[in-house]
């Protein structure tokens, strides 16, 4: 299926001028990739010519400078400045402002859900360090890098090889929010003079808002037309849901921790947005938490019971866990399901480990869900697997 994909996107590659030139006929009505006038930061010494526009996105936002400068603000984040090859940085500059200067080719990337923009993109030789070993990898181009030595393991987000990132000239060390319980580790790269951008594109309330920060990835690498053609391509295949009417069919997205709490998503976290997108209903409608940024909530199982006992389908996250392939393991989580409607009519399903790094395809996982919805089977289905006896 991903393949398929990739092909389209390439077809449309040839496209791509014409494409800029129409307006989607979906979403929010806002030509992808647009430049807009703006009430842009200024920058000494500075034009900005516009902004790149976002459909779905609500996290980040590109300028465009004149001389080929881009200043990318990341919400509740910081503000980059990227650097053409070959230019400096204008003095007088906000010393708050972190440079990156270009060409960016020898990343560190420890946010792995990144990982599938940069392959969209076909930029995964930029990323010369990764923060997750072979192993860990579902995307066929981070492993087989990792194997042939294009690309080096150096630790975990956490623990990062410092002596390795600077011998082998790191330029840019791209983190995930998980950065944020590790102020010290931050503080470690930049002192060895690595920018650390952190990646915010889980805080996305809708799917496409995670998909369309290959626009991010498409700047820091020079491949914003890239970016725009395979952006387009996803926004294409939601068009053609958007006449995926509701089911009725409500649906219960878990898992179950070691610490026996259900974890489930908020009502304002991207899955509840791709559920209903598919034409279902997410039972946690009004489910905010506590307030802190986190997409996940813990309820005790007689919380969960009581908002999903009744739910139509169940879909078991074994994005962190091992996966669940038999109504057998799913009860030896918790006994309580057994009385759950979902699992007394076999409408259980579970979601494998690729599917939190496939940021590159969510429209297939929208897809699934409403395959899922319609009574359809598992054939050609690229995430969800039935869970049976």
């Amino acid at each position: 299926m991903r393949e398929k994909i990739l092909q389209r996107t390439r077809r449309l590659g040839i496209l791509f001028l014409a494409a800029l030139m129409l307006v989607s006929g979906c979403g929010t009505g806002k030509e992808s990739g647009e430049q807009v006038k703006t009430d842009a930061p200024e920058l000494p010494g500075l034009a900005c010519i516009g902004q790149v526009q976002t459909e779905y996105a609500e996290c980040f936002a590109i300028y465009n400078y004149e001389g080929g400068y881009q200043l990318l603000e990341v919400k509740d984040g910081d503000r980059y400045l990227l650097i053409p090859e070959d230019k400096e940085a204008p003095e007088g500059l906000d010393e708050e402002i972190i440079l990156l200067q270009k060409p960016l080719d020898h990343i560190y990337l420890a946010a792995t859900s990144a990982m599938a923009l940069f392959r969209g993109l076909d930029a995964v030789d930029a990323i010369r360090f990764s923060g997750t070993d072979v192993s860990g990898w579902y995307i066929e181009e981070a492993a087989e890098a990792l194997n042939d030595g294009r690309m080096l393991y150096a630790g975990k987000y956490s623990e990062p090889d410092y002596e390795l990132l600077l011998e082998e000239g790191c330029d840019l060390a791209i983190e995930s929010t998980m950065i944020l319980h590790s102020p010290k580790v931050q503080e470690m790269i930049e002192s060895l003079g690595i920018p650390v951008f952190t990646d915010r594109s889980s805080y996305e309330p809708r799917a496409l808002g995670r998909t369309e920060w290959i626009k991010v990835y498409g700047a820091l690498t020079d491949k914003s037309e890239e970016a725009e053609v395979f952006f387009r391509n996803q926004t294409d295949l939601l068009c053609e849901m958007e006449d995926f009417e509701n089911t009725g069919k409500t649906v219960a997205f878990f898992y179950i921790s070691e610490s026996g709490y259900v974890v489930v998503r908020k009502s304002t976290d991207y899955v509840a947005d791709m559920i209903n997108t598919a034409g279902g209903t997410y039972v946690f409608s009004d489910l905010e938490g506590d307030g802190n940024a986190s997409s996940s909530v813990n309820l005790s199982m007689e919380e969960f019971y009581a908002a999903a006992a009744d739910a139509d389908y169940l879909i078991y996250n074994s994005t962190i866990q091992e996966p669940v392939n038999t109504m057998q393991e799913l009860l030896d989580k918790d006994e309580v399901l057994a009385d759950f409607k979902a699992v007394q009519e076999e409408n259980v399903w579970c979601v494998g480990k690729n599917m939190y790094q496939a940021t590159d395809i969510t429209g297939e996982f929208i897809l699934d869900i409403h395959k899922m919805l319609k009574g359809e089977g598992p054939e050609e289905m690229t995430f969800l697997t039935p869970i049976v006896e």
